[in-house]
């Protein structure tokens, strides 16, 4: 009887898992988990580039926000081209220290090379664009737009002590078109109004008589309030876009 009962009330023994097939190199299978996996690289990788170029430029919008006098209401295309300017030398702090810290007699290699290689790629960059094709910059000549771009980057430097410079980047571009929703935003996202970027570029600058750029940046503004009425911009892009 004992042992009948031994028998009934002994628990089972578990199956050990069976060990997972191996994929045949050529297989269906093998082909779409490879697919996946570069499918997945290129995912992540894509995302990483558009955080870095969003953080890029929420630093440039800043920076340009603290380059800014607030009792102008706008900006000639004279005094734009005076600000790339600056913005272009923005690193001639940084690459007398290297070039200092490298003259130290006695010293061998050459300190910081990757980083001073890096900011002189972008000043070169950035020149050959503000010379070529043009600079992108907030919209400045503009006073709706300049007025909007104020407005929206004083709103993010409230929670600017809570977020960091990447997600500020994320902020200055996602939301509606809609100006009216920077005075009362909250800080959401979706509710951040676009800034309006516009190229420059310095060709012809010192020919151009200051009537005939009055004019110019005069059509640019009724252009500009032509456009924002069809809610098709075409004087400046969209940082949506």
């Amino acid at each position: 009887m004992s042992r009948s009962l031994n028998c009934v009330f002994q628990p089972k023994l578990q199956k050990g898992k069976a060990p997972e097939k191996v994929v045949h190199p050529y297989s269906r299978k093998a082909a779409y988990l490879a697919r996946e996996e570069t499918r997945l690289k290129r995912k992540e990788r894509q995302k990483n580039d558009k955080a870095t170029r969003l953080n890029v430029i929420g630093e440039k919008l800043l920076w340009f926000q603290g380059q800014l006098d607030p009792e102008k209401m706008s900006y000639a295309r004279k005094d734009a081209c005076e600000i790339i300017e600056r913005y272009l030398h923005r690193f001639d702090s940084e690459l007398e220290q290297i070039e200092l810290m490298n003259g130290i007699k006695g010293r061998q290699g050459r300190l910081h090379g990757a980083r001073e290689a890096v900011i002189k790629q972008t000043i070169e960059r950035e020149r050959a664009q503000y010379e070529g094709i043009g600079f992108e910059i907030p919209d400045i000549l503009n006073g709706k737009h300049l007025k909007t771009f104020r407005q929206v980057v004083n709103k993010v430097m409230k929670w600017s002590k809570l977020l960091n410079r990447q997600l500020i980047g994320f902020m200055l571009i996602f939301g509606k078109t809609n100006a009216l929703f920077c005075r009362e935003w909250t800080g959401d996202l979706k509710k951040l109004p676009n800034i309006k970027l516009r190229t420059v570029n310095n060709k012809g600058l010192d020919t151009k008589s200051k009537g005939t750029e009055d004019n110019q940046e005069a059509e640019n503004n009724k252009q500009d309030e032509e456009d924002d009425l069809g809610n098709e911009p075409d004087g400046g892009t969209s940082m949506s876009d």
